[in-house]
């Protein structure tokens, strides 16, 4: 086996391990490491458990047995994320290695947290020791994309969120001048004799048999699909002007206009909600705006899943009280002061757009109903840039979207 390969099936080991931490080393990232001694056994393994306490490294050494001790002169350590350089609540994990002897240590990616970046790695080096850095690094860096996030742009990752209706197809209809279609629609030439009978869609005279191959039908510029012939259809031209030409929309509501006897819209199942639940426990706070906050009073809570409330916010164009905030940037601003490195936002369609307008944000989350509703809150159109990562079905379907 190829030593890429052996550092990939050790590196995943790390990342497992690391899973274990996602509730209690918050703020500090889920670390995972693991010692392999020179035969390819495991001697010692650990994951950073809880914020100022031993990190993954001291936990990996501290379970190495006795009689193993002495193997570790020519072990390699795998860890997740590149091993801290400075003082904190615990001393660094790189002189801890480099004390230890080991020959050869293995880092997912690089640490960009101010008072490591790099020096970590550095410090092993100039030990003395062989140091490979980037073995699985996306996985590594998805892993704490939260924290990673929160150290590189200095704000919070920001999920947007929303439930909503199956998306219904209408048509609509607008006038459109002929001269601007007329080159598009028909290749006539301008001198060909009133009395000649012609296809709308081409030149050819209306009793010419069809060609085997016709011409592909035009694209639209920046999508992947394609015009159909009964999307250039005409229903009442003239030489003047072409009018009533169909066009489809897709719409879909996650929400009930407001009014008098106004009821939430519920979306989500039971399993979903209960996912949703998971969702808010994996994340340090949450946000809606002032409408839905005065027409639900949504409790934004952990109850269905273990784990801690996040933080609530309220965005409102008059913050009057503790928690409100007037732009999507303030709200960002005061969490990133309290060290909080994630953020949820739940809506309604209005916060959701403006985070979406302002950029602040890095991943949606989708979840749609099978059925649909006659009027309602429009849900927010997508952003151009992103892709799927993620697609779940659970009788609803629910998609997660990041940038490209």
């Amino acid at each position: 086996m190829k030593q890429e390969e052996t550092d990939e099936i050790y590196m995943r080991r790390c990342l497992q391990l690391a899973r274990n931490g996602q509730q209690l080393a918050k703020p500090n990232p889920m670390v995972g490491a693991v010692i392999v001694s020179k035969d390819g056994r495991i001697i010692g393994e650990g994951y950073h458990v809880r914020c100022g306490e031993g990190h993954a490294e001291v936990n990996a050494f501290a379970s190495v047995r006795k009689e193993d001790e002495a193997l570790l002169h020519e072990a390699t350590v795998y860890v997740s994320l590149e091993p801290c350089s400075h003082y904190g609540k615990t001393p660094p994990c790189a002189d801890l290695i480099i004390s230890k002897g080991v020959r050869r240590v293995v880092c997912g990616c690089i640490d960009p947290f101010s008072k490591v970046q790099g020096r970590g790695v550095k410090r092993l080096r100039e030990a003395g020791i062989d140091v490979t850095v980037g073995v699985l690094e996306k996985e590594c860096l998805e892993l704490n994309k939260r924290f990673i996030t929160y150290n590189t742009h200095h704000r919070p990752y920001v999920i947007l969120k929303w439930a909503q209706t199956k998306r219904v197809t209408t048509n609509t209809l607008f006038n459109t001048p002929t001269n601007t279609l007329s080159n598009t629609l028909s290749n006539t030439p301008a001198n060909t004799p009133a009395n000649t009978p012609t296809n709308t869609l081409s030149n050819t005279p209306a009793n010419t048999p069809a060609s085997p191959s016709p011409s592909p039908l035009p694209h639209r510029e920046g999508s992947e699909h394609r015009d159909s012939p009964d999307d250039l259809s005409i229903i009442n031209g003239s030489q003047d002007e072409i009018t009533d030409r169909e066009k489809k929309t897709s719409t879909a509501y996650i929400g009930n206009l407001p009014g008098r006897d106004y009821h939430p819209l519920i979306i989500s199942t039971p399993f979903t909600k209960m996912l949703v639940h998971k969702l808010r426990a994996e994340n340090d706070a949450i946000l809606v705006g002032k409408t839905t906050e005065e027409l639900e009073h949504p409790q934004l809570t952990v109850r269905e899943w273990s784990g801690p409330n996040p933080e609530k916010l309220v965005l409102t164009s008059h913050p009057t009280r503790e928690g409100e905030y007037a732009t999507p940037a303030e709200a960002l601003a005061h969490l990133y002061a309290e060290k909080k490195q994630s953020l949820i936002v739940e809506g309604g369609a209005k916060t959701l757009q403006s985070f979406l307008e302002a950029g602040l944000w890095d991943e949606i989350r989708i979840e749609t109903a099978p059925f649909t509703i006659g009027e309602g809150i429009e849900a927010p159109p997508l952003p151009g840039n992103i892709r799927i990562t993620g697609i779940e079905h659970y009788g609803n379907a629910i998609i997660t979207y990041e940038r490209r």
